[in-house]
């Protein structure tokens, strides 16, 4: 009896001493941010080739609205960062109140818990003596021995059930413990690294407003010239070219890889029934023989084992080696996430990119030069600007012309163009419903006046979306 006393005291203090706090762990976002910029590494390393490509038969190198480029990205990349912060910082803080909740409940549930097993000790401290050898040595009824014995069988189960539930809640508490903490710290990272952005913003609007002061008169000229409208309608269409092209590339290679991993799930189901064919046939040829063996005269009888009615069949010896292409992060499709024919139904029913007015429309003259490609929507700076139908970002830099540029594919060969804006808020591979706001609308890309430019394209050729948008 001492020696279960003994037992119960120590697991309770056992329990006890892993209330105490947990050391600090540190944060895991750090990495996860890292494999995600990883993850965007190979295609955006495609796309940079491909937009070198576009660029690199013009004749023209300098140009004024080149010297804002690096400028108008940064704000760009600082106002995306500020962004996803924000909603990181929003994540992290219901994570915060959902493990709070969970704590306050776990620490109710372990008070009752401790509770109860001080009153189990205490119980079994006072019934003192009554331990099993001195039970069954009493001389007493073996009946109610047996019904005393099967109580303190119950008890002791109670206890142990009482205490390996209390050693997991408090398992639970320490690992909320730790998780708290890694939210904590990963608050402290957010603001942080908002701090950074709000300064590096700063800093790249006063230098991009010092840099437009000293090019104004360049652009001014550069913006007069027909020669430069053309080579940007040859930029974009390129672009939107050589697009469409990665586009189906890659639609390719990922129904190539869907019809591999079906012909490969298809042979291992046929190994496993081979094998499980096998398996059978060989049980019965078993059964068989024991047969014939029972059956010869002055044979002893065999030992019966129970059989299963399938026998466990070993995984089929399919050899699986694992793709080095399968993971690497340039073969990220840029597939639409919506269906084939799904943005072809939303025909008259698209609503306008951002609220404004259209001050130059579709086929209309641009001065003495090429007429427009799509329209200008004037709208001030840092208006919402949000994609038109579901698809999936297959562009978002900066292109001479049309400044911060960010484009959706919506599948069936369509596609939607918003430029020179101030900054582009989702990045390539981003799905993206209709309605999602994907950029913030700006004069980006050496243009006088806010506002957005937007092209719809089918098959590489623009055509007029007053038929298509609602503006």
């Amino acid at each position: 009896m001492f020696y279960r006393r003994a037992v119960a005291t120590a697991a309770l203090l056992a329990v006890a001493a892993s209330l105490q706090a947990a050391p600090k762990q540190p944060t895991n976002r750090s990495k996860q941010k890292a494999a995600a910029e990883a993850t965007r590494a190979g295609i955006q390393k495609k796309l940079a080739t491909l937009k070198r490509d576009v660029v690199r038969t013009e004749s023209e190198r300098e140009h004024a609205a080149d010297e804002l480029a690096a400028s108008e990205e940064a704000i760009s990349d600082a106002n995306r960062s500020l962004r996803e912060l924000a909603e990181e910082q929003q994540q992290t803080n219901r994570k915060l109140q959902e493990l709070d909740g969970a704590q306050e409940r776990l620490a109710a549930t372990i008070a009752k818990q401790k509770n109860q097993l001080s009153r189990l000790l205490r119980e079994q401290y006072v019934a003192g003596n009554e331990d099993r050898v001195k039970l069954l040595l009493s001389g007493e009824n073996p009946n109610r021995i047996s019904r005393d014995l099967q109580l303190m069988a119950y008890v002791s189960k109670s206890q142990a059930r009482l205490i390996a539930s209390l050693r997991s809640n408090l398992a639970t508490v320490e690992q909320n413990q730790l998780e708290v903490q890694n939210a904590k710290d990963e608050l402290e990272e957010i603001a942080l690294e908002e701090n950074q952005q709000k300064a590096k913003l700063e800093k790249e609007k006063l230098h991009r407003k010092a840099l437009l002061g000293n090019l104004s008169t360049r652009l001014a000229d550069q913006r007069k010239q027909i020669g430069n409208l053309e080579r940007d309608e040859q930029r974009m269409s390129g672009l939107v070219d050589r697009l469409s092209a990665l586009i189906q590339q890659q639609a390719e290679a990922a129904a190539a890889e869907k019809r591999r991993r079906e012909a490969l799930a298809a042979a291992r189901a046929k190994a496993r029934a081979e094998a499980r064919a096998a398996a059978l046939a060989k049980a019965q040829a078993e059964r068989e023989r024991l047969a014939r063996e029972a059956a010869r005269p002055g044979s002893k009888p065999a030992p019966v084992k129970p059989e299963p009615d399938e026998p466990k069949v070993a995984q089929a010896p399919v050899e699986d080696k694992p793709d080095p292409d399968e993971e690497k992060p340039e073969n990220i499709a840029l597939a639409p996430a919506a269906p084939e024919g799904a943005f072809a139904s939303l025909k008259g029913k698209l609503r306008a990119p951002v609220s404004g007015a259209v001050t130059a429309s579709f086929g209309a003259k641009r001065g003495s030069g090429p007429s427009w490609k799509g329209v200008f929507i004037k709208a001030p700076e840092g208006s919402d600007v949000r994609a038109v139908a579901a698809g999936r970002v297959v562009f978002a830099s900066w292109l001479r012309g049309f400044g911060n540029l960010i484009i959706v594919d919506h599948g069936s060969q369509y596609l939607s163009i918003y430029g020179n804006n101030q900054s582009l808020l989702k990045r390539v591979g981003d799905a993206v419903r209709g309605g999602d706001q994907i950029a913030a609308a700006g004069n980006t890309g050496g243009i006088e006046e806010s506002g957005l430019y937007f092209e719809l394209r089918h098959r590489g050729k623009a055509f007029n979306p007053a038929g298509w948008v609602n503006f």
